[in-house]
């Protein structure tokens, strides 16, 4: 069957981002941080909250890593819609400050190894891989993505499919030469919500020690045991069991922070983190 070229909106422009372009730019400014030495990366968890909450950290976390010219971002489905495992199947996606097109090759691979089904309904009204296109942009403009929202997946299921997703990246580098990764995996997660911040940064470090232990099962399992609100623990554990498949070998927390920061009020926050897998 031949990939569709779908062309998709912006959806949460002006929302949770700048939709005017120069001021887009200019908030990209305020949140990538330039002086920071990128390192190749296998892995990266980012929030994706509105940036006046969480665009500091995403922006500190996509320039702590080097951005290849592939880009698999990985999100929860918030809206209900769609396949449950639902990949983009092709033409672009569009942002303030330019397209972002899909990866066929990548994309190609990921239909074949993965279990995914091509599927836009679910990527439609979601913000969770949106918010992140504008700082894979700044960082590389020529980087072409592949987009995968999952929802309902048991950790079987997200066991079978990261070895998938590491299979199709395999393929993908096996024809290129070097030795740096030339696909990074980006997993869109925000952490606790709706809690005190006190909680929210007892349960996260939970979760958190798990993901920097590289234990994609305990982080899975962890989330669940204790009932922690962390919106994307299927793509953080799908991400996380691939990076692991292509070799990573350790894993640095960004940082951590939380909506109170912003707001003032500590009593009901969205926490966030930010990490990077070697």
């Amino acid at each position: 069957m031949p990939i569709l070229e779908p062309h998709r909106l912006p959806a949460v422009a002006d929302r949770f981002y700048p939709g005017e372009p120069r001021a887009l730019r200019r908030e990209l400014e305020r949140c990538l941080v330039r002086d920071l030495q990128p390192v190749p990366a296998r892995m990266i968890l980012a929030p994706h909250a509105g940036y006046v909450y969480s665009g500091a950290l995403a922006g500190k976390t996509w320039s702590h890593v080097h951005v290849p010219e592939r880009v698999l971002l990985l999100c929860p489905n918030h809206t209900g819609r769609g396949a449950r495992r639902s990949l983009w199947p092709g033409g672009q996606w569009d942002t303030p400050t330019g397209p972002v097109k899909i990866a066929a090759d990548l994309t190609e691979a990921l239909l074949r190894h993965a279990g995914l089904q091509a599927d836009t309904a679910a990527h439609l009204r979601e913000h969770a891989i949106e918010v992140h296109l504008p700082f894979v942009h700044a960082r590389n403009p020529r980087a072409e993505i592949a987009a995968v929202c999952l929802g309902g997946l048991d950790l079987a299921e997200c066991e079978a499919v990261g070895a998938g997703v590491a299979a199709a990246i395999r393929e993908l580098e096996a024809n290129v030469p070097g030795s740096a990764p030339r696909v990074l995996i980006a997993a869109s997660s925000d952490m606790s919500h709706y809690i005190d911040a006190d909680e929210a940064a007892e349960l996260d470090s939970l979760a958190l020690d798990r993901l920097l232990a590289l234990d994609a099962a305990g982080l899975y399992t962890t989330v669940l045991r204790h009932d922690i609100t962390m919106c994307g623990i299927l793509p953080a554990t799908v991400a996380l069991i691939a990076a692991l498949e292509l070799g990573a070998t350790r894993a640095e927390l960004v940082g951590y922070t939380h909506s109170g920061e912003v707001t003032g009020d500590v009593t009901r926050v969205v926490a966030y983190a930010g990490a990077v897998v070697l």
